[in-house]
């Protein structure tokens, strides 16, 4: 597997690096997965690939010097600001059930339950949940594809397929500012849905995250 060093970059960059990547996988034939970390700076709000825009108000945003930034993936809007995103390209054929959706979520997921799991963190697919909609923000949208902890979303993940290839990212809550988070999607933040690395392990710093999900094995 083919690890890029977690780096920081604007929102657009980010979007723009995982493209690019995306398409030279394709360009070359790549078969060797590659796994990439990254943050943001300044805070981005990234929109799924077809989301409405219409709930944001840009003004708010731009006087908290926050981005905003569209996706190649699908799915709800997320606030990128205390936390780790991670992103996974490969061959469909790399996985055993690549052609399946959630089935493909769930392999490729394997590799953060691993890493998750050196920490003590035990993360599972909260199946128990029932599914909920009708919000902007993603992580208090429920899917089978989601890493959660003790029943609470951790991970919101989200894919794009291209010429027979995946590209699969997603954030991982390290820390969030609940206010800020309901005045960005207008939305109350329900702390029994969503959970944090800094409530699972208040001594975790996010630098020690980032060494742990950065190993190479």
């Amino acid at each position: 597997m083919r690890y890029i060093p977690y780096a920081v970059y604007t929102g657009q960059k980010n979007m723009d690096i995982d493209s690019n990547l995306l398409d030279e996988a394709i360009e070359k034939n790549l078969q060797e997965p590659i796994f990439r970390l990254y943050g943001w700076e300044p805070a981005c709000v990234s929109l799924g690939r077809n989301q409405d825009d219409k709930f944001i108000d840009y003004g708010f945003l731009k006087s908290k010097n926050i981005d905003v930034v569209r996706r190649l993936t699908g799915g709800r809007a997320l606030l990128h600001d205390n936390e780790i995103t991670y992103s996974f390209i490969c061959p469909v054929s790399y996985l055993k059930h690549g052609e399946h959706v959630v089935s493909s979520y769930i392999e490729i997921s394997q590799i953060l339950i691993g890493k998750f799991k050196k920490l003590g963190i035990n993360l599972d697919f909260g199946n128990s949940k029932s599914v909920k909609t009708g919000f902007d923000y993603c992580m208090l949208v429920s899917t089978g594809a989601d890493l959660c902890y003790d029943n609470k979303k951790l991970i919101g993940s989200a894919q794009c397929r291209k010429n027979g290839y995946i590209l699969q990212h997603g954030s991982i809550l390290y820390d969030y500012d609940k206010i800020l988070l309901e005045t960005v999607f207008g939305e109350k933040i329900e702390t029994a849905e969503i959970t944090t690395v800094k409530q699972i392990n208040p001594n975790l710093t996010k630098k020690q995250l980032i060494e742990i999900l950065s190993s190479v094995e």
